[in-house]
C-alpha cells in the first residue's frame, strides 16, 4: 500500500455494497453516510445505529508494571481502575499540551502479577500515542504493543441497543456498567463488549478480530431490523457527539491547550503516586486557571438558520470574545448549534448580545450550558 493510499477497514466491501458515501478520515477510507445523515442521526436518538469504528487506534499494554507505566505516561490514575472497568483520560506533552484523549480498559489478568490494559486512541493520533507510550515505557517492566491490526471495532448505539445486543449474547449486559468492558461472545463471535460511546445514547462498542467483523455486522443488522436499526456514518457521529457536548480532538482539544484550558482539569490526578509526564506544567496550569480563568467551553444555539463553523469568531459589543470549535445543524433541536471557547464574562447561560461572525455578518446566538442534549435515563 502506498503512503498516499487510504487504509480500509475489514468492512470496506460491505459499506460499498450498502451504497455508502466514503471519505478519507485520518488516513482511513470511512463511510460518511449511507443515505440521509439526518435520518441516521434520528435513528440513533430514537432507535439504534450501527457504526464501523475500526479506524480507532488500539494499543495493548501488559506486564508487571503496566499500571505504573500508564500512571507515568497519562494524567489519570490508571492504577485505581478495577478489572473490567474503563477510564476516560488524556496523554499530555511535558508542557501540559494535550496529545490525545483516550479510553483505557483494564482487562482480566493474563498471568500471575501481569496486568493487561487496552488503550484506545483517536485515529488521527494513534501513531503519536503509540510512539509516546513506547518512549515512556523505558525503565518499566511492561510491553507496549501496536494492536491496530488486531481489532475491528463495531458500535451499536441508541435506546434499542441493549435489546439488540441481548438477543445475540448471553453476556451479563445488565451488570455491565457505563465505562466498563467484559469478554463475551456475540452472535458466536468472541468480543470485548464495552459499554461506552460517543453519541450521548446508551450503547456498546464491540472489539473483535477483523476476520469476524462482517459476520458480526450482518448479525447485528438482522437482529436490529425489527426495531429500526440502520447503518450510520461518521457525519451523524459528529452531530450526535456535538449535541452531547463531547469534545473532539483537533477541535475542542489540541496540543495548544492543557486539560485545564479545556475545562477538563478533573481528569488530571495530582494525588496519584509517583511522577507523571507534564505534572509540573499542569500544576502551574491549574494555578493559572484558578487565578485567571481561561476561556470557557460553552454551547451556542442559533437564533437564525446560518451554520457556524470551526474557527469562526464569537463576538459581543463589537469585540472578539471567543472562537467556535465545532458547529453544525442540530437535527434534535432543529437549529444550528456550536461549541465555542469564550471569555468567562460571556460564558454564563443566557448572556445577551453574543453573536458569531459568519462571513462578516454578526449572527445572534444564545449561550447555553453543555450538553445540548441529555438522554432520559
Amino acid at each position: 500500500m502506498s503512503s498516499t493510499e487510504s487504509r480500509r477497514t475489514a468492512l470496506d466491501a460491505l459499506h460499498r455494497s450498502l451504497g455508502a458515501t466514503m471519505t478519507d478520515f485520518a488516513g482511513w477510507d470511512m463511510p460518511l453516510r449511507y443515505g440521509s445523515e439526518r435520518d441516521e442521526h434520528s435513528a440513533v436518538r430514537t432507535k439504534a445505529g450501527l457504526f464501523d469504528l475500526s479506524h480507532m487506534g488500539e494499543i495493548t499494554v501488559t506486564g508487571p508494571q503496566a499500571a505504573e507505566l500508564l500512571n507515568f505516561a497519562l494524567v489519570g490514575n490508571i492504577a485505581s481502575v478495577g478489572v473490567g472497568r474503563a477510564r476516560y483520560t488524556m496523554i499530555c506533552q511535558a508542557d501540559g499540551g494535550i496529545l490525545d484523549d483516550l479510553i483505557v480498559y483494564r482487562l482480566a489478568e493474563t498471568e500471575a502479577a501481569s496486568s493487561q490494559y487496552l488503550v484506545v486512541a483517536n485515529a488521527s493520533n494513534a501513531q503519536v500515542v503509540l510512539d509516546a507510550l513506547t518512549e515512556r515505557a523505558a525503565g518499566f517492566d511492561a510491553e507496549v504493543r501496536d494492536d491496530r491490526d488486531a481489532y475491528a471495532l463495531i458500535a451499536v448505539q441508541g435506546p434499542q441497543a441493549p435489546g439488540i445486543l441481548a438477543s445475540l449474547t448471553d453476556a451479563d449486559l445488565d451488570g455491565l456498567k457505563y465505562y466498563a468492558g467484559l469478554p463475551g461472545t456475540v452472535a458466536g463471535v468472541p468480543a470485548l463488549i464495552a459499554r461506552t460511546g460517543y453519541t450521548g445514547e446508551d450503547g456498546f462498542e464491540l472489539f473483535v478480530a477483523p476476520s469476524d467483523a462482517e459476520a458480526l455486522w450482518q448479525a447485528l443488522t438482522k437482529a436490529g431490523e425489527p426495531v429500526g436499526l440502520v447503518p450510520c456514518g461518521l457525519s451523524c457521529r459528529d452531530t450526535l457527539r456535538l449535541e452531547a457536548g463531547m469534545p473532539l480532538y483537533g477541535h475542542e482539544l489540541s496540543r495548544e491547550l492543557t486539560p485545564f484550558d479545556a475545562g477538563l482539569g478533573r481528569v488530571v490526578k495530582f494525588e496519584k503516586e509517583g511522577d507523571f509526564v507534564g505534572r509540573e506544567a499542569l500544576a502551574e496550569a491549574a494555578t493559572r486557571a484558578a487565578e485567571n480563568p481561561p476561556r470557557v467551553l460553552v454551547g451556542l444555539v442559533a437564533e437564525g438558520r446560518r451554520v457556524p463553523r470551526a474557527g469562526y469568531a464569537v463576538v459581543a459589543g463589537g469585540e472578539v470574545i471567543g472562537e467556535v470549535t465545532s458547529g453544525a445543524p442540530s437535527p434534535t433541536l432543529g437549529r444550528p448549534i456550536a461549541m465555542a471557547y469564550v471569555d468567562p464574562a460571556h460564558a454564563t447561560p443566557g448572556t445577551a448580545g453574543v453573536g458569531v461572525d459568519i462571513r462578516g455578518s454578526h449572527e445572534p446566538y444564545e449561550v447555553v450550558a453543555l450538553p445540548f442534549y441529555k438522554r432520559q435515563k
